[in-house]
Order: C-alpha cells, then structure tokens, then sequence
C-alpha cells in the first residue's frame, strides 16, 4: 500500500527566507554606497567654501529626513510583517487539525464501509441494528463532507494570508534598501563637505571655525519672549529651551543630540503630544499659518520648499532650532531660511 504522509506541522517560528533575501539585498546595496564619494569642486575663497559646505548639508539633511521617514516606515512593516507571520502560523496549524480530523473519520469508512450495503442488509441477523449502523455512515459521510469544506476554506485563508505575508515581506525588503541608502547619501554628502574643508589652509578652516563657534554661541539676539497659542505649545518650547547648546547628530531624536524634526518631535513628546517623525511630516501635523505675523511660540515652522527643515518659533522674529552638522541646538533669525509656513499643533 501507498504511503500518504501528511505535511509535517509548521511551527510558529516565523519565516525568514524573505527576510533573510531582504538583508543579503540590503548589504549588496550597502556595499554599492560605500563607494568613495564623488570630489568636489575646489573653492575659489572662503566664502564659495562655506557656500558649498552649507548646500552640502542642505543636501545631507534631506537625506537625513528620508533616512528618518524610512525608519518609521521599517518599524510599522515589522510589526505588521511579524503579525502576518503569526497569523500564518496559526492558519497552518488549524488547517493540520483539520487534515487530522478528515484523515479519522475517512479510516472510520474505510473499516465500516468493506461490504457493499446491501449484502450487509441481506445478511445481518439483526436488521435494526445494520440500519442503525447504515445510519451512523450517513451522518459520517455528511461530517466528511463539512469536513471538507473546512479544508478547503482554510486552505484558501492559507494562501491568501501568505501571499499577504509575503508582499509585506517584499516591502520590507525595499524599506530597508532605502534606508541603507538614505544613509550612505547622507554621509557620502557630509564626506564631501569636510573634503571640501579639508582643501583650504589651516587659516582658512579655523575662520571658519570660529564663525561657526560665535554662531553657536550667540545668535545675535536672543528673542524677547512672547504668548503660545496653546499650554502644549508653550510646554514644547520650554523643553526645546532646555536643549540649546547641544549638538546636532543626524538622525537622533534626544534626549542629548537632534537633528532638526527630532528636536520638534522630542520637544512636543515631553509636551504629551505626538508629532511624526519628518519634517515633511510634521508640516501637515496642524493648522497651517502663512503669515510670519500670526505665528505664537512654540508653532512648528516649516522651510524650504521641499518642507525638509522645521524649527519651533521662538517669539520676535527668531527660530529654535537644530540647523546642521557641526552646530548645535541655536536661537536664528526667521529669515535667515527660506519660510515657507508655521504648523499650530
């Protein structure tokens, strides 16, 4: 007789050969990124020296906001992906259940159901009790035909929900890449700015240092103060005030280090309100205000027309805010940035 084995059980381990796949293709990618960054033009002066550094952390910081969008993205596909995996799991488990139960009740027929029927009746001794037993048969033959039905209904559960599995899997796979990209853009920008830095005389770099410095130190003018439009703005912007001076990281969201939507986001999370991630983000987190002249403290202000820098407005024409590598968390004036609107959380 022909052996018919039944699947082995699937465990509830979750699978890992896309996501294995997903991390061979993220460190191809990597390695792709890695490669030297492209040299730039050599200045002409200071000034076309410091030009070219700011546009290349202009750069780095929009790439440092899409490697921050791609990183909440990856935390939400993680959660969703490991939830599909366990409802897979738990579907093969029911659908192996089932199979068991079919498999009892079609060895039950097969035992009872040897001699044609009516030959049973035409030799039983007692025909009550054979028409008892025909009756039993019936129901179980209807239970296997339910039984069936089951199956098949979970079968396609099955299939559906691993197909679910699996498409989450594969945009999980691209998130990654793209954050593995994101990233090396972002450093390959700053490599290029302090290759940049690195071509001018030891005279030329500490001027620039020393501009650098005196902005970190001193804003110009500090801000006057002013009314928040809300207890939660104004509660965001006394959090926000307690970082100045601390540095800018690309990526950190605090409590020591910002960059510029991880301070908003840090500031407003202490406040009891949750801001997304991004600037881009955050610019649609409220109601927006178009006029500089209406913004209270501690609105969102967003810049640039890509919205890939955000600040919190400080009163008197100023911005709190994390502004780029080698700077620190700063008071700066409005308008030294393009404006484009404030965002009243």
């Amino acid at each position: 007789m022909a052996s018919h084995r039944r699947p082995k059980p699937a465990s509830r381990t979750r699978v890992t050969v896309l996501t294995a796949t997903a991390a061979a293709a993220v460190a191809l990618s990597a390695q792709a990124a890695n490669a030297a960054p492209a040299k730039p033009a050599k200045p002409t002066s200071v000034k076309d020296a410091k030009a070219q550094v700011d546009a290349l952390y202009t750069q780095a910081e929009q790439a440092t906001e899409k490697y921050n969008g791609a990183a909440e993205k990856l935390k939400s596909l993680q959660t969703e992906a490991g939830a599909l995996q366990d409802q897979v799991a738990r579907q093969q488990e029911h659908l192996n259940t089932l199979r068991d139960s079919l498999g009892t009740i079609a060895a039950s027929q097969y035992r009872s159901g040897g001699i044609d029927p009516s030959l049973q009746l035409f030799l039983s001794s007692n025909p009550d009790t054979y028409l008892e037993q025909a009756s039993t048969l019936d129901q179980i033959s209807s239970i296997q035909t339910s039984a069936l039905q089951q199956l098949q209904d979970a079968k396609r559960t099955l299939d559906q929900e691993r197909a679910e599995a699996t498409a989450k899997l594969a945009e999980l796979q691209a998130t990654k890449t793209e954050l593995a990209q994101r990233k090396n853009e972002a450093k390959d920008k700053l490599a290029q700015a302090q290759q940049i830095l690195n071509s001018l005389t030891a005279q030329q770099r500490q001027q620039i240092a020393n501009d650098n410095a005196r902005a970190n130190r001193d804003t110009g003018r500090v801000p006057l103060g002013g009314k928040s439009a809300s207890a939660y703005a104004a509660s965001a912007f006394s959090f926000a005030k307690s970082k100045l001076g601390d540095s800018y990281v690309y990526g950190a969201s605090g409590p020591n280090t910002f960059d510029c939507s991880g301070l908003t986001s840090w500031a407003y999370r202490q406040a009891g309100v949750s801001l997304p991630r991004t600037a881009a983000e955050q610019a649609n987190a409220g109601t927006r205000i178009y006029s500089q002249s209406q913004l209270a403290v501690g609105d969102l202000v967003i810049f640039y027309g890509d919205h890939h820098h955000v600040g919190l407005y400080a009163g008197d024409g100023m911005v709190l805010h994390a502004p780029k590598p080698g700077t620190v968390v700063r008071y700066e004036s409005i308008s030294d940035m393009p404006f484009q609107f404030g965002v009243r959380v």
